[in-house]
Parts: C-alpha cells; sequence; structure tokens
C-alpha cells in the first residue's frame, strides 16, 4: 500500500488517510497494517503524530518531521488556530439548512463530558425510491461540517443529537439507512470525509497551508449514486463561500489529492 501524499516539506507532511485503516497501533486492534508505520516506510522518516482521525474517517492527515515542529502543531490545534471541513452524508434533509451545535460531548475515556461546537450546512439533497420503516421513500442529504473543537466522535455524536446520523456510523448511527446503503448502493464505509485543513505552518507562521483531499473511494462512489456526482464543484464551493464568509484566512498554499 502507497499513501497518497497531499503535501511535503521539511517540517511536516499531509497524506489523504484512507477509509478503515488505522492511524496507529492500538492494544485493542489486530490489525497488521498502520498507517503510521506504513507511511514511515514509504519516507524513510521518523513521523509524530499531531492530531487523529478516525478508523473509518477518510481525509486530510497531517505528521511532523521532528518534535518541535509536533509541538507547534500540537499547540495550534489545541488553540483553535486551524480551520477544519468535512464532508458528511447523512440520514435526512437537514433544518433548519445551517446552523450551530453546541452540545457537550465525552472525549476519549474521560467520565466527564466537555464542550464541543460545530456548525453545518446542507450542501445537496437525494431521495432513494427504498421504502424504510416510516417512508415509502428514504431522504440523504451531503453536508458541510466544521468542527470548533476537537472531541472523539464529535461530529459524529452532534450530528446524531440533532437527527441527522451520518450514513455508516455503527455507533451512534442509523442502522436500517447503513443496510440500505450496503444492499441498494453497495456502500458500506462511514460517508464522513475530511476534505481540508487550513493551519499555519510551525517555520512560518504567517504563512498559511490549505491541504485538501477531494472525496475517493466509497465517498465519490455514494455521491455519483445518489446523483450528487455532476455538483461536487458546486458543493466544493459553497464550502469555500462559507470559509469565507467566516473570515477565513486567504491560503498562501493549496494542495489537492485525490485516491
Amino acid at each position: 500500500m502507497e499513501i497518497a501524499i497531499l503535501y511535503q516539506d521539511e517540517q511536516l507532511v499531509a497524506v489523504h488517510k484512507p477509509s478503515g485503516l488505522l492511524v496507529h497501533r492500538s492494544p485493542l486492534s489486530r490489525d497488521r497494517v498502520y498507517l503510521l508505520q506504513t507511511l514511515r516506510d514509504q519516507l524513510g522518516r521518523r513521523l509524530y503524530p499531531v492530531h487523529r482521525l478516525d478508523r473509518a474517517t477518510s481525509g486530510v492527515l497531517v505528521f511532523a518531521f521532528d518534535a518541535e515542529t509536533a509541538h507547534a502543531l500540537n499547540q495550534a490545534f489545541t488553540e483553535q488556530r486551524v480551520e477544519k471541513t468535512y464532508l458528511a452524508i447523512v440520514r435526512g434533509w437537514p433544518e433548519p439548512p445551517e446552523g450551530h451545535i453546541d452540545r457537550p460531548v465525552r472525549d476519549d475515556d474521560r467520565e466527564a463530558h466537555r464542550e464541543a461546537a460545530s456548525d453545518y450546512r446542507r450542501l445537496a439533497t437525494a431521495t432513494l425510491p427504498v421504502a424504510n420503516r416510516r417512508y415509502p421513500t428514504s431522504r440523504y442529504a451531503l453536508v458541510g461540517l466544521w468542527p470548533k473543537t476537537g472531541r472523539r466522535h464529535q461530529l459524529r455524536i452532534h450530528m446524531e443529537r440533532i437527527s441527522y446520523p451520518i450514513i455508516g456510523d455503527t455507533t451512534h448511527g442509523d442502522g436500517e439507512h447503513n443496510r440500505i446503503f450496503r444492499e441498494h448502493l453497495g456502500l458500506d464505509r462511514l460517508m464522513l470525509h475530511a476534505l481540508s485543513l487550513r493551519l499555519p505552518h510551525p517555520a512560518e507562521p504567517d504563512q498559511i497551508l490549505d491541504l485538501r483531499a477531494q472525496p475517493g473511494d466509497q465517498f465519490a462512489l455514494a455521491l455519483e449514486r445518489l446523483g450528487m456526482a455532476e455538483i461536487s464543484e458546486i458543493f466544493c464551493g459553497k464550502i469555500l463561500e462559507w470559509e469565507s464568509a467566516s473570515g477565513a484566512k486567504q491560503a498562501n498554499h493549496i494542495r489537492e489529492g485525490r485516491t
């Protein structure tokens, strides 16, 4: 397996993480292949993780090449100086079509809930002629998601809390609609993709890196089978408009990739 490189310099590397691949070894996992070790072997360099993506989530993931860079990047994430954009396919058509979710979630193994905030925007809708337990057809939407905090499973929990769970989520999702995707579309992954990261470069804080990974594999196939493939350019444009309206900084470097 070769990991797709989105951006690389002397301080860091950004990659397109595929869905289904663990980032690093876990005591509870029996996986033999991990992204961290695979990328180390591919680049021949030591890597320092600075943030996380769930096994089932695809998209942009950044590693540092040294401890100093890792510390600077960790600080940027902690201080919320990193802008994250995700795409998700959810059950239903979110109403209102855009909004802010401010609900605490449990982070990692902590017993106490912690503050968590996310923004969402409905980008496109589709209807499948497949009956579910409540309706004769099934509705789905493509949404843009902007987490303002970095809690574990935050976006998955937040979308479930407002009754629009992400398709393919076996923990916080809707089993019936996951089954519809498997049986009628032939798709069984979590429909959550980390589209972009905007962050200050640790060596040059005034330089903003805009790192992007266009949806690939089953996510792109889902868009096609839901009749959304032709508007991919449109929804990416809407995301950019949202970021501009939110006061996002102009990026100095843009790197795009697809796997």
